[in-house]
């Protein structure tokens, strides 16, 4: 795993690439943003999708609301940066055209998207 930071307007956000997977379960994600935060002090974390265990896209298996919510109670924003169009799961999409409405969780198809929906208030 790298994590590099960038600076957007005047948040830093972390930008975390690994050729594995680091998301695989509830505790990996907490493992993840408490290295993240350790490291870098960073609350804002950009991730891609492959970085992610492929379950969390089937809604049915509730992994992706389990750790999204843990994003979302330890408020660390969240980009996964990826093609989601690749799925065809009519939940799925609502389930991210609602997440990108909000304020702490976001899937976007490129880092520069991600970092400008990070960097918002």
């Amino acid at each position: 795993m790298n994590i590099t930071i960038i600076q957007k307007n005047k948040f830093e956000i972390a930008v975390v690439n690994s050729h594995e997977v680091l998301i695989n379960d509830v505790q990996s994600a907490l493992d993840l943003m408490a290295t993240i935060n350790y490291d870098t002090g960073c609350h804002r974390i950009i991730i891609n999708k492959s970085a992610i265990v492929e379950e969390f896209f089937d809604l049915k298996t509730r992994l992706a609301g389990e750790v999204l919510q843990k994003f979302v109670n330890y408020n660390v924003k969240v980009a996964i940066v990826g093609d989601f169009s690749v799925y065809s799961s009519k939940s799925l999409k609502n389930f991210i055209y609602e997440s990108n409405k909000g304020k702490h969780i976001f899937f976007v198809p490129n880092e520069e998207q991600g970092a400008e929906m990070l960097s918002k208030e």
